[in-house]
């Protein structure tokens, strides 16, 4: 005999700014019924009036209070009040996280995305959603791309003001923004503008930035892929070039979620540009130099992934304790004892390892190396047109040996 499913331990209602209205009845009477519920302030405030519960507030920050909080009321009928729908960018997720979803009877709330679109004409299936909710402002750089679609989910008053000040910093100041605040209530309001002359007043602290992107005039054009210009970087030389750069990516072979070690990170391209390939992938950048270091940080920032990690020290030592890669680009320190064996160490079975050089001494160790372990190695010369006297000439950069090898074994 098959035993009946359990019921779920807590009921998680999304709520929209209008309160009571927006809710269905089913929700309704999951919040009649609970002994307990826990929300933000402004999201309890909104309850109905024949909600008897106990009514509990999120302390701040949330997420390090969730298990804690679902243990103290544990044996009780609890539900968690969400903005929205509570698995975009809610509440939903951390509750998954700690018990499961077969323990969750997760009862969704139009979005705030979903209101914004319909208000604006925009499918919802062509717009980017970018959430500053917890975030860092620079993420939104690395959206930004003439005549794209965003909506930005705001982290209150202040975000339109800071997200303009952004755009007008990236060559963005044409776009055209335009704030959306108490969606789906009587007090709905629209303030509309543009990055490069943005004055309004900070608003209501619930809102959606919609952007519509125009890049000025004379502004930099950074790709959607790899081999973004080698302008877009601040360095002291210490730079993948652009040509050697794309074809380093191609040969990494990011996909979503993936990790990355850059060790080397010079002036970071290779990380910044594999984190922009996919918003889920992940890079730690490897710097002995204090002041690299610390420029690394500044160009992930200008770029749009300032989650990457900046790990100051020399390598293999500062490699001890990191996450598992999947990829692996050695850059510099080639012949630094130990180094290459570490990095092959660490690799699981179906990890890809890139290593480039100029000198004949580690070209010589990656010889070696593709003797053991087969891969594939190559060398990328590339040449400039360049004046010579009236006329044009090419002029050679140095040539790059380069190893990619992907690890034997079973993946799974």
């Amino acid at each position: 005999m098959t035993p009946a499913p359990r019921s779920p331990a807590v009921f998680v209602v999304g709520i929209g700014a209008d309160g009571r209205l927006g809710l269905s009845q089913a929700a309704q009477e999951a919040l009649r019924d609970a002994e307990v519920v826990i929300g933000g302030a402004r999201q309890l405030e909104l309850l109905p009036a024949d909600c008897a519960a106990e009514r509990v507030t999120w302390p701040s920050p949330l997420r390090p209070a969730v298990a804690g909080l679902l243990a103290a009321y544990e044996g009780r009928r609890l539900a968690v009040l969400a903005s929205g729908d509570p698995m975009f960018h809610g509440i939903g997720r951390a509750l998954t996280e700690e018990l499961g979803p077969d323990a969750l009877h997760v009862l969704p709330h139009p979005s705030s995305v979903s209101y914004a679109c319909a208000r604006l004409g925009w499918p919802v299936e062509d717009t980017q959603t970018v959430t500053l909710v917890g975030r860092p402002l620079g993420q939104l750089a690395a959206a930004l791309h003439d005549g794209r679609r965003l909506l930005v989910l705001s982290a209150g008053a202040d975000t339109p003001a800071e997200v303009a000040a952004l755009l007008r910093d990236r060559g963005f100041g044409r776009t055209r923004m335009r704030v959306l605040e108490q969606l789906g209530a009587t007090a709905e309001r629209v303030v509309d503008g543009h990055a490069a002359d943005w004055s309004a007043a900070p608003g209501d602290p619930l809102n959606v930035v919609a952007l519509e992107c125009r890049r000025d005039e004379g502004a930099l054009r950074l790709s959607a892929v790899p081999g973004l210009p080698d302008e877009a970087y601040e360095h002291d030389g210490q730079l993948t070039k652009r040509h050697i750069r794309a074809a380093t990516l191609a040969a990494l072979a990011p996909a979503p979620g993936e990790l990355l070690w850059d060790i080397g990170g010079g002036s970071g391209s290779i990380a910044i540009e594999w984190m922009r390939t996919h918003p889920s992938c992940r890079a730690v950048t490897v710097e002995r130099d204090p002041v690299r270091a610390a420029r690394i940080a500044r160009n992930a920032d200008t770029l749009g992934v300032p989650a990457l990690r900046v790990v100051t020290g020399a390598a293999p030592d500062s490699l001890t304790g990191l996450p598992v890669p999947d990829a692996v680009f050695i850059g510099g320190g080639l012949t630094a004892p130990g180094l290459l064996d570490a990095c092959w160490a660490a690799l699981p079975p179906g990890g890809r390892l890139v290593a480039n050089t100029v000198t004949l001494e580690s070209e010589a160790l990656l010889a070696g190396r593709h003797a053991r372990h087969g891969g594939e190695l190559v060398r990328l010369a590339v040449s400039h047109a360049v004046p010579v006297g009236g006329f044009t000439g090419w002029r050679q950069a140095m040539p790059v040996t380069q190893w990619s090898v992907t690890k034997a074994g079973d993946p799974t």
